[in-house]
C-alpha cells in the first residue's frame, strides 16, 4: 500500500488533494464518455431510415417503452435513447458512485481518513470538500459531454437545440450527483465502502426499474413519481427544455444527502 499523501496547504485542502490525486481517472471517464458519444451519435443519419422504423415496429412494445425508443427516429429522441437515458446514464452513475464511496468510506477503510482528521481538518470541512470533489468531477464530465455533442451536432444531423441540450446535461449530471451523494452519505453513516457502493447503485437501479415499470403498466403509473429517472427525463428536456421541478428534486436530493453525510461524519466514531 502506498503511503498517504500529505495534506495540502492553503484553502480547500481536501478538495485540491482529491482532484489532484484523481485527475487521471477523471480523464479516463471523460474519454470513455467521449468514445460512446462518437460511437453512437454519428450513426444517426444512417439509422434514420424506413428500415429502422420497420425494425422498431417488430420489437415488443415493452422493450420500446423500457428503453425509451418510442421517439428514436428524431435527433433529440435518438440522442436521449442511445446516450443520456442508457449508456451515458450508466457510465456517469458508475463513476459518481465510485467517487462518492471512495471519498469517506474508502478513506476510512484505508486509514487515510483518521490521519487526515488528525491534521486539524474538521469533519464538516472534510465532508463538504469531499462532496465538492464529487460535484466538480460530475460537472467536468457533463461539460465535456455537452461540448462534444454540440461539436458533432451538425455533422451528425441531430438538429439539437443548444439550450435544450444544457437542460438535458443538467438532468443527466443531476442523476449522477444524486447517486454519488447517496454513496457519500452511506459511506459516512457506515464507514464501509461496500454499503456506500451498494446504496448509490441501488438509487440508480431503482430509478430505472420504477421508470420502466411505469412505462409498461397503467396500474403502476403512480410509481413514476418516485423515480429519479422520471425527475430527470419525464418532461423530455432535450425536446422541451428545462424542468425546474425535476431539477429541484435531483439537485435538492443530492444536497440533502450531502447534509446527511456531513452530520453523520461529525457524530460517528471514525475507525482507523
Amino acid at each position: 500500500m502506498s503511503p498517504p499523501r500529505p495534506i495540502a496547504r492553503g484553502p480547500v485542502p481536501i478538495l485540491r488533494q482529491s482532484l489532484g490525486a484523481g485527475w487521471r481517472a477523471l480523464g479516463g471517464w471523460i474519454v470513455g464518455v467521449a468514445a460512446v458519444i462518437l460511437l453512437y451519435l454519428p450513426l444517426y443519419p444512417s439509422m434514420n431510415s424506413p428500415e429502422l422504423a420497420g425494425m422498431l415496429d417488430s420489437l415488443p412494445p415493452e422493450l420500446i417503452n423500457t428503453l425509451n425508443y418510442d421517439d428514436i427516429t428524431s435527433g433529440a429522441g435518438y440522442t436521449h435513447a442511445t446516450f443520456f437515458g442508457l449508456i451515458g446514464f450508466a457510465l456517469l452513475t458508475i463513476a459518481a458512485v465510485g467517487w462518492g464511496s471512495a471519498a469517506i468510506a474508502g478513506a476510512e477503510e484505508s486509514g487515510r481518513l483518521e490521519l487526515t482528521l488528525a491534521h486539524a481538518v474538521g469533519r464538516a470541512q472534510y465532508g463538504l470538500e469531499s462532496a465538492a470533489a464529487v460535484l466538480v468531477r460530475v460537472l467536468a464530465v457533463g461539460v465535456a459531454g455537452y461540448g462534444l455533442i454540440w461539436a458533432i451536432d451538425a455533422p451528425s444531423q441531430l438538429d439539437l437545440d443548444p439550450v435544450h441540450l444544457v437542460a438535458e446535461v443538467l438532468a443527466w449530471t443531476g442523476l449522477g450527483m444524486l447517486a454519488g451523494s447517496a454513496a457519500l452519505a452511506a459511506g459516512a453513516l457506515t464507514g464501509r465502502r461496500i454499503w456506500a457502493t451498494g446504496t448509490g447503485a441501488a438509487i440508480a437501479v431503482a430509478g430505472f426499474a420504477l421508470q420502466a415499470a411505469a412505462n409498461n403498466s397503467d396500474d403502476l403509473e403512480p410509481l413514476r413519481v418516485w423515480s429519479p429517472m422520471h425527475w430527470a427525463y419525464g418532461r423530455s428536456p432535450l425536446q422541451e427544455g428545462f424542468d425546474p421541478a425535476g431539477l429541484a428534486l435531483l439537485w435538492g436530493g443530492a444536497a440533502l444527502l450531502i447534509a446527511v453525510a456531513v452530520i453523520a461524519l461529525r457524530r460517528r466514531d471514525v475507525l482507523g
